[in-house]
């Protein structure tokens, strides 16, 4: 009788321990938002592959973040906002300590649900660029540049090769762009420059159901005699546009695309001709920087992984990898300053807050080379970080131009701006809890 209730107590000590949520296991909850399928899963498949790789080689080699296991669940949106919503809602009761919506539209939807739900919004050189502004949006974090910054560093790189900022007036800029939120978000900032530097925008929105279908927006583009172009592109737009400006005879070095403009297969679409095609970047490509060689050991070699092996060191792959280093980055900054190891989504809202990646820290982490240093603070969420250009050599992308600063001085005001404008709309938007000065 004895034995038989011992071993009933041991069950029940079991199941209990079982059914304790995610943080009493001294474990940290990280939902991802992904699409593997759609139109849009020509991108998103090697993001999901690099954000879930990176998080499985840290449990794999150290068990976790600082002594926390890395619980880790996709959610498939296929890029719906709709599904996005529903994905979040259906995880926000796990205790999550980020979630990455991976969308401009989903993030939208939940930039007003995150100081509700306790739960920091990612949304990694995407979303809206206002939400950098801190002290507006204490909840939402966009590391390391925001489009309005992608959108200055490609003018600064005309300016470069057309010998200075002085010979952009008569010129004519085009941007091509997914008729959707994030397509139109470098507008403003463009408008400004135009305004500022004297040349003339042209603007080529593609609705989503016409991706592979620009003939007529390639037509406009030689009508107009446009000398460069800046592509806010992501998924099957990307390749046809690389594709049409091959057929159109568009000088393929002065098409530039956003850093989501940037995949291989982006690339590739244009076979020899696209030689010289340039994607703004934010991290190197190839596997031969440590924290990939950990990858390949920890992960592919265990068959845990859902890419390609010859995949790793791609760009989205990379960037997949760029965005759970950083979530990795505000959980253990979130530790340090808490000193607990199951932190919470408040504790890593202040991770991110205090996060400051150092060239030394890059180099712990084996991605020395692999990127630039990242400091965010308490009333900039995102840094207005350095980018440089990624020009495709005809078989992979290489780094083609020093790291560049983005026109800080035009875009962090117009940012502020905006910013107060996005939350004035909103009588009842949440404010910050605590003044800035004190850190929180």
């Amino acid at each position: 009788m004895k034995r038989h209730l011992t071993v009933a107590a041991l069950a029940a000590t079991t199941l209990a321990s079982l059914a304790l949520p995610a943080q009493a296991q001294d474990s940290v909850y990280v939902p991802l938002l992904t699409y593997r399928t759609g139109p849009f899963a020509g991108s998103g498949v090697h993001i999901a592959n690099g954000m879930r790789d990176y998080l499985e080689m840290l449990n794999q080699r150290d068990g976790g973040i600082g002594g926390a296991k890395i619980t880790i669940e996709e959610c498939e949106t296929g890029y719906d906002t709709k599904k996005g919503v529903e994905c979040y809602e259906s995880m926000k009761g796990k205790n999550p300590v980020v979630v990455n919506p991976y969308s401009t539209g989903i993030t939208l939807q939940l930039i007003p649900k995150a100081a509700v739900d306790k739960i920091p919004v990612l949304s990694m050189a995407y979303g809206l660029s206002a939400s950098a502004d801190g002290g507006n949006f204490p909840w939402v974090f966009n590391p390391p540049a925001t489009y309005w910054d992608g959108a200055s560093v490609f003018v600064k790189h005309v300016a470069a090769v057309e010998g200075g900022l002085e010979k952009l007036k008569g010129k004519t800029l085009g941007l091509m762009h997914l008729d959707a939120p994030f397509g139109k978000e470098p507008i403003p900032v463009l408008e400004a420059l135009a305004k500022k530097y004297g040349f003339t925008l042209k603007l080529y929105p593609v609705p989503a159901a016409q991706m592979q279908n620009q003939g007529s927006q390639w037509l406009a583009i030689r009508r107009d005699r446009v000398d460069w172009i800046y592509n806010q592109g992501w998924g099957a737009m990307n390749p046809t546009a690389v594709k049409e400006a091959v057929k159109a005879g568009f000088p393929i070095d002065k098409l530039v695309g956003v850093w989501w403009a940037g995949g291989d297969d982006d690339a590739r679409a244009g076979e020899a001709a696209a030689k010289g095609y340039k994607t703004l970047n934010f991290h190197n490509t190839g596997n031969s920087f440590p924290v990939m060689q950990d990858i390949l050991k920890h992960v592919f070699d265990k068959n845990l992984s859902q890419a390609k092996r010859e995949q790793v060191g791609e760009n989205l792959y990379n960037r997949g990898v760029y965005n759970s280093m950083l979530i990795a980055e505000a959980v253990r900054t979130a530790q340090k300053i808490t000193g607990k190891k199951a932190v919470t989504g408040e504790d890593v809202r202040r991770g991110f807050e205090a996060l400051n990646i150092t060239d030394a820290r890059l180099k712990e982490m084996g991605m020395e080379g692999f990127a630039n240093s990242v400091k965010l603070a308490c009333n900039d969420h995102n840094g207005h970080n350095k980018v440089f250009v990624s020009q495709w050599d005809g078989s992979k992308y290489v780094k083609a131009s020093d790291w560049m600063d983005p026109m800080k001085e035009i875009v962090r005001p117009l940012i502020e701006q905006e910013a107060k404008d996005y939350v004035a709309k909103d009588a009842g938007w949440p404010k910050r809890t605590a003044p800035c000065e004190k850190g929180a």
